[in-house]
């Protein structure tokens, strides 16, 4: 069988790449629909993916809505000359090739407030597959999974740590450091949000850096370090998830890498304005799980962050809030793979269940010989 992935942010690059390649492993046919937008491409070079681009876009809100029509265009033919069994993605893009060359099509979903994308897509898609914290029903075809789309890359029964990090990244190995993540505010969920200020970023900085070296990820490229006592994380993006697992903690206003380190067991602290009573449903769930802090100032960014850093049990915590959350989730890539076997039709797969009706409960184990 033929596969399309759209990868239009370099998480989807992450989140479909186990995938692709199993698939590949099994005999059957993979090609990667990718715009060019940050390290995106850089990514899919990196883990050797056959893709071909339909577009590019910087992180600015107007250069995308300028370039739609020639990116379906160049996507659409792209499609039409590869003829594909399924189509995977995360939004219009995927929906509307599929819908345009009747291919079915399965969008993963994980982000609530992008309303309008899903208006205009999952109508079109023959399965729609969000984590099981999301709060919005999107129709019969929506059906659930436990755990995060970064459970596709994350999960234990997949991520193995590269314990040379330290060493790549010129730190001594009892060097603590800490990540700081910006975010461009460019795509269209983003419209109208807001992260941490220029004012706010340099009193973080000069905060952190008493404690531990900080590293910053600057989705923009905007961000003038000179005069920070910090340096940029100047390392291919794809070692960012090693660094991650390492670090003593990220603190950022971006929402992927959030997620990302707490699957990994490293304490983050989120702070933008979706932040409030109707966030994400995830960041609510690992909020409660103890695995993140959702913030809304620079006092609480750096308040939790020196309490974070000082306290001797950190590390020890997060791990075992880790263990514990990520036990009950799927191995997301596995779910991925069984999806496009069935083409789309999802229905009888265990690891899924319709939104709004979750899957019955295990029987009791029995206590003791024979039971009690």
């Amino acid at each position: 069988m033929k596969y399309l992935f759209f990868t239009n942010t370099p998480a989807h690059v992450h989140l479909y790449k186990h995938a692709v390649q199993r698939l590949r492993d099994r005999g059957h046919e993979t090609l990667v629909l990718a715009r060019d937008y940050t390290c995106t491409t850089d990514l899919l070079e990196w883990y050797d993916l056959p893709y071909v681009t339909y577009g590019a876009c910087d992180t600015s809100k107007g250069s995308l809505l300028s370039r739609l029509p020639a990116h379906y265009t160049r996507a659409i033919r792209h499609a039409r000359n590869y003829d594909p069994d399924l189509v995977f993605g995360m939004g219009c893009y995927a929906a509307h090739t599929g819908a345009v060359t009747r291919t079915p099509t399965v969008l993963l979903i994980d982000s609530e407030p992008a309303s309008f994308d899903h208006t205009i897509s999952t109508p079109f898609a023959r399965a729609v597959l969000t984590p099981h914290t999301f709060r919005k029903d999107l129709g019969d075809h929506h059906y659930t999974f436990a755990g995060f789309k970064e459970c596709a890359y994350l999960h234990p029964e997949i991520y193995e740590r590269n314990h040379s990090i330290r060493e790549q990244l010129g730190l001594e190995s009892d060097e603590p450091y800490v990540i700081l993540r910006l975010n461009a505010f460019g795509s269209q969920h983003d419209v109208g949000k807001r992260g941490i200020t220029s004012a706010d970023r340099r009193r973080i900085v000069e905060r952190l850096s008493e404690k531990a070296t900080v590293l910053v990820s600057d989705e923009s490229g905007d961000v003038d370090l000179e005069s920070l006592p910090a340096r940029s994380f100047d390392l291919h993006p794809a070692l960012m998830h090693d660094a991650l697992a390492e670090a003593e903690l990220l603190v950022a206003d971006t929402q992927t890498m959030v997620t990302e380190a707490a699957l990994l067991g490293t304490p983050a602290i989120r702070s933008n304005s979706f932040v409030g009573d109707d966030d994400m449903g995830n960041f609510v769930e690992l909020e409660n799980q103890g695995l993140i802090h959702n913030v809304t100032s620079a006092d609480e960014i750096v308040e939790r962050s020196v309490s974070l850093l000082t306290a001797d049990d950190t590390r020890e915590t997060w791990q075992r809030r880790r263990t514990e959350f990520l036990r009950d989730t799927v191995n997301l890539t596995d779910v991925i793979v069984d999806v496009a076997l069935v083409q789309g039709r999802v229905a009888d797969l265990e690891a899924l269940y319709q939104f709004g009706q979750p899957p019955e409960p295990e029987p009791a184990k029995p206590i003791g010989v024979g039971g009690d």
